[in-house]
């Protein structure tokens, strides 16, 4: 009975470009155990794919959607040979450095954009036996970035006169919504926030809500597919809101969900902000905002 485990010296595994990656290798077995090796590989990917929709629109995709390599790094660890029953830690330090020509992008787990840092270890074993495999993720964010977040105030004002993704205006009831938000340009790591004021409506509301929405770009010069993706949905109120009152707008970006804002040769992240007011009918009016993400 054998067990292949790896430990990173950092609990929060969150790392940049230039440290150093160190931890253990731990072999743990009941009796003595043969083995023909041990390997780590250090790598960091991204992956794309296309929506159902966009599947057979261009030929040219297929090219542009092979994953892209930003790290490779092998490493042999333990030289075949044996180990002794009981635990066995190996340490181990890889420089995180990007291929020749790549840049180590943050950490980001989409739908249809995946950028994504490993390392695994495998132990060969003879042929009777099953090599065994592990592998962890680790964070990468950014050292520094040229371009740090600038706040740009956002007011807005909706009514069934702004609505641009609405058919029939007329059957939309009469409603007017004010507000700001208090940057559409942030750093990650703080808060989305704003405030919201429904000054009159016809109609009975049943919900406010914020909408987080990625929208991921992969293609090429020959074309690219759009995708917008919903992160996370927020009630700011509940029922039929008084009117001339103001209404909090917070909303915490999700880590691994959300990135600063990215735009490469062959794919895209960007970010928006959806206010929705739903009436009580379950018809709903939408706003949408673009936002700009950034680390600093």
């Amino acid at each position: 009975m054998a067990n292949l485990d790896i430990r990173l010296k950092k609990i929060n595994k969150i790392y940049k470009e230039g440290d150093v990656i160190a931890g253990v290798v731990v072999v743990q077995s009941k009796g003595e155990l043969q083995h023909q090796g041990i390997t780590l590989v250090m790598e960091g990917m991204v992956n794309l794919q296309l929506s159902a929709k966009s599947v057979g629109l261009f030929e040219a995709f297929y090219n542009s959607l092979k994953p892209i390599q930003l790290l490779h790094y092998s490493l042999e660890v333990a030289k075949p040979g044996k180990f002794p029953s009981g635990n066995t830690e190996i340490p181990f330090e890889v420089p995180l450095k990007p291929k020749v020509g790549k840049t180590l992008y943050e950490t980001y787990h989409g739908v249809f954009v995946n950028i994504q840092y490993l390392v695994r270890v495998e132990m060969k074993r003879s042929l009777l036996n099953k090599d065994l495999q592990k592998q962890t993720e680790f964070i990468i964010e950014y050292k520094t970035q040229d371009e740090k977040a600038k706040t740009k105030l956002i007011n807005f004002t909706i009514t069934p006169e702004t609505l641009t993704n609405v058919k029939e205006k007329q059957n939309v009831p009469k409603f007017k919504v004010k507000g700001h938000i208090d940057s559409s340009c942030l750093q990650i790591t703080k808060p989305l926030t704003g405030e919201l004021i429904v000054e009159q409506c016809e109609a009975q509301i049943k919900s406010i809500e914020i909408q987080l929405v990625r929208v991921e770009t992969c293609g090429c010069a020959e074309g690219f597919a759009k995708d917008a993706t919903e992160i996370q949905n927020i009630q700011i109120a509940d029922g039929d809101v008084a009117r001339n009152m103001a209404i909090p707008i917070y909303m915490v970006f999700p880590r691994l969900f959300t990135c600063p804002s990215l735009s490469t040769n062959n794919f895209k992240v960007d970010f928006e902000i959806n206010i929705v007011v739903v009436f009580v009918d379950d018809h709903l009016v939408t706003e949408n905002f673009p936002l700009k993400l950034t680390r600093f």
